[in-house]
């Protein structure tokens, strides 16, 4: 989940001032020192990054990093809340040093994550229940502290001035699934791994693994050590041919066919999914969407995960609290996350066409009403 706030632009701070154009004061702070890209190709897209990792350890009285307990991963997404604070009060996100407060502001919330994924935290269950449809004890409590968090900014802008000014966009980079726990199968992708790269040595001599490189959560993406065509259908056929062997919620040995794979996608029809060329380096060889409840992950850790292209990855809340709304109201248009930033730029009084992805893509700003 994301909390996003956007302040008008002081005046002479955009448009055109002596043949070159300004931009506003940016801060953003998130989960891990990557996120840093939000600087862009020219390096400056930020004038304030604060990027605790939250896979590093968390002191006592919590074991692990930061993900492993919920309550944890509240007292991190705290450090956030207080640098977002620090910077509606004029300061960095350390508090220390006098900023301009940012024109773009905001930050990455994780507790709802964890919240979703651990099947039990501080003696509460975690995930939905009635078949998905409403959010367990420890959820609500995720919801509840973010639900806080976001009244401390509130708090903070109408304290500074900025309350009537501010426009605050709440939404999210992802759902998990699944939702509905029953149909839970958790399924150690090392040993379909294992057993792809066997049957590629036993066919192929001398050679090495096939697999090179991986990204499993609730989808499957492959890179192969042999990039070609004939490579990529060898490791599909493999998967479709295998079963697997899972758990299910309670722990309860399960199979599922096709090493829990709906569909896979090889070599080239990686590339025509998702619309880029077949000399991209960058897509995987294999694209396995997983089938519904599929997790890929060892013993029992988690109930859910994302990445993958189910309803319950790709559909999430959003909630645009405009300066100028004074009645709430809900908008029925289908609107996508893509379109947030573009929204934004038009806040601001900028130009939503200077965005690369809305010149290549067509992306339109949030229909107002």
């Amino acid at each position: 989940m994301q909390a996003g706030l956007s302040a008008p632009v002081p005046e002479g701070e955009h448009g055109l001032r002596g043949g070159e154009e300004r931009r506003p004061h940016h801060a953003w702070s998130d989960k891990h020192p990557a996120y840093e890209i939000l600087n862009g190709p020219s390096g400056k897209g930020l004038d304030d990054l604060f990027t605790p990792e939250i896979n590093s350890i968390a002191p006592a009285p919590f074991n692990g990093d930061w993900t492993k307990d919920n309550a944890a991963t509240q007292q991190y997404d705290g450090y956030k809340v207080q640098a977002v604070l620090n910077e509606i009060d004029g300061k960095d996100h350390s508090g220390t040093k006098t900023a301009a407060v940012p024109g773009i502001f905001g930050m990455n919330f994780q507790a709802v994550s964890t919240a979703q994924k651990l099947p039990t935290s501080d003696g509460l269950t975690g995930g939905y229940l009635q078949g998905g449809t409403v959010p367990g004890p420890l959820l609500s409590k995720a919801l509840d502290f973010v639900n806080a968090s976001v009244g401390k900014f509130e708090s903070a802008l109408a304290a500074s001035g900025h309350a009537k000014d501010t426009t605050v966009i709440l939404s999210a980079k992802h759902g998990q699934s699944p939702m509905d726990a029953s149909t839970l199968t958790r399924v150690p992708d090392s040993a379909i791994i294992d057993g792809l790269n066997a049957t590629w040595k036993s066919a192929h001599p001398g050679s090495a693994d096939l697999v090179a490189f991986s990204t499993d959560d609730d989808i499957m993406q492959l890179w192969l050590s042999d990039h070609s065509q004939a490579a990529a259908q060898f490791a599909k056929d493999y998967l479709a041919a295998h079963p697997a062997a899972g758990n299910d919620i309670n722990g309860a040995a399960k199979t599922v066919t096709t090493s829990g794979l709906s569909k896979v996608y090889a070599g080239s029809e990686v590339a025509n999914y998702f619309g880029t060329q077949t000399s991209d380096a960058r897509y995987p060889d294999i694209l396995g969407i997983a089938q519904t409840g599929v997790v890929y992950t060892g013993g029992k850790a988690k109930i859910a995960e994302h990445g993958g292209a189910s309803a319950d990855d790709r559909d999430v809340p959003l909630v645009v609290s405009g300066a100028n709304d004074e009645h709430a109201r809900t908008v029925t248009t289908a609107v996508e996350t893509t379109q947030i930033a573009p929204t934004i730029l038009k806040t601001l009084g900028l130009d939503p066409n200077k965005l690369q992805a809305v010149q290549i893509e067509g992306t339109k700003t949030l229909p107002q009403r």
